[in-house]
């Protein structure tokens, strides 16, 4: 009975309301293959970074930095192709100059012992603010249609966004790295408690350090990304996004204190983050009531597992209940 009442299957059950509830009031065109590209394309970004950063969460830690390498990355994209340099050196210098900022993310953590929320928060700032020195406030759109097209057509054949598909591989990957693997265990075991982690052998700095890494060079791809799919370099791309990529991250029922969750209820919160949003936006449902939804996805995944711990505690301590 307890599978039933997991936090996955709540999900699953929300979206289910969600996309009944969307096909009725939008006229039937909520499920179209039109709209869900669209919805696809809305939440790439957010699927690509929000699977690194659940080991990062699963691993006790944050990285509210994210949104901002995006940022970043999308402006050395313009510079780099306004200075002449060819896209096929662009990407993955971008990638690895993601990973480089993942990597300080890492280090200040794991060699200075630093708490991840402080230094992510001053991150967050210190690499927007490089974007804006790459490139100011100046906008580059003048990219080859050859590659916009990644990030505005679907896969032939199918309402697939090519981000979607990309996010879907990732996704495979690192749900083996997590679920079925022995760095997977060693994640889990660093966010249940990482004394004793340390004490079994687990090699905590090197994992988290690597963790940031992965998020770092996520990001940055997800810059390109997001680039592409508005044909447009900025040094503001992406501003905010941090807050629904830890939405979802969190409503898919990863523990924000580590040791619990799964890439599965991740990627379903996701989903249901993108059509509540997707859903309000065709309801012509205004930004900054958007916004507040996300907050209140955010408070509320953040309350419920608290909430539904209380129940337990309270029904293990009455001897007329049964522990669950």
């Amino acid at each position: 009975m307890r599978k039933f009442l997991r936090w996955e299957t709540a999900l699953v059950v929300l979206l289910l309301i969600v996309a009944v509830t969307g096909q009725l009031g939008t006229g039937g065109s909520f499920l179209s293959g039109g709209n869900l590209f669209y919805l696809g394309l809305d939440i790439g970004e957010i699927a690509l970074i929000a699977l690194p950063l659940t080991l990062v969460v699963v691993a006790g830690q944050i990285d509210l930095s994210v949104a901002s390498v995006l940022g970043l990355s999308s402006a050395l994209v313009g510079a780099l192709w306004n200075a002449g340099w060819p896209l096929e050196a662009i990407l993955p210098f971008v990638i690895v100059v993601g990973a480089v900022c993942g990597a300080v993310n890492g280090l200040l953590v794991t060699r200075l012992g630093l708490p991840s929320l402080a230094v992510t928060i001053g991150t967050l700032a210190l690499y927007r603010g490089l974007a804006l020195v790459v490139l100011g406030d100046t906008a580059v759109a003048d990219f080859p249609p050859s590659y916009t097209a990644f990030g505005s057509t679907p896969v032939p054949g199918t309402d697939i966004p090519y981000p979607i598909a990309l996010a879907a591989v990732l996704a495979v990957l690192f749900g083996i790295t997590l679920h079925a693997s022995s760095f997977g265990r060693s994640v889990f075991a660093i966010g249940a408690n990482e004394e004793a982690a340390r004490f079994s052998g687990i090699r905590v700095k090197r994992v988290k350090l690597v963790l940031f890494v992965l998020t770092g060079a996520v990001a940055a791809v997800a810059g390109i990304v997001y680039t592409f799919r508005f044909s447009s370099a900025r040094a503001d791309n992406g501003s905010g996004l941090e807050l629904a990529v830890v939405a979802a991250v969190l409503l898919g029922g990863v523990s924000i204190f580590g040791g619990k969750g799964s890439l599965f209820g991740v990627l379903a919160g996701v989903l249901l983050l993108g059509g509540l949003r997707n859903l309000l936006i065709l309801r012509d449902t205004s930004t900054e009531v958007l916004t507040i939804v996300t907050g209140l996805l955010l408070l509320v995944s953040v309350l419920a597992p608290s909430i539904t711990r209380a129940v337990a505690g309270r029904r293990a301590g009455n001897p007329g209940k049964a522990t669950p």
